[in-house]
């Protein structure tokens, strides 16, 4: 019997390696909009953050969000993703 593998990917906030359940997939649509992709499977240039606020604010200050998607992310989609995020911790 085969075991299923479980596809790791690093956080760009703090370069942990989880697996893909337990991080957020930020999407840069090909519309060039910046989303959180919920499911995991839009299409567009995704990059990988962990559930903690600190970890979004490190990616802000060292702009690897930015780099990992190559476009500048205004400063209302930080904030959004913060809130989202915030309301998933909550639960």
């Amino acid at each position: 019997m085969k075991t299923k593998k479980i596809p790791m990917r690093s956080c760009v906030g703090c370069m942990e390696s989880k697996t893909k359940n337990e991080l957020i997939r930020i999407l840069k649509t090909p519309e060039n909009d910046v989303v959180i992709d919920i499911t995991g499977r839009q299409n567009g240039r995704g990059a990988y953050i962990c559930h903690k606020v600190e970890c979004l604010k490190r990616a802000r200050k060292t702009k690897a969000l930015e780099r990992s998607l190559s476009i500048q992310i205004p400063d209302e989609i930080y904030a959004d993703i913060e809130r989202q995020m915030l309301e998933f911790e909550t639960r």
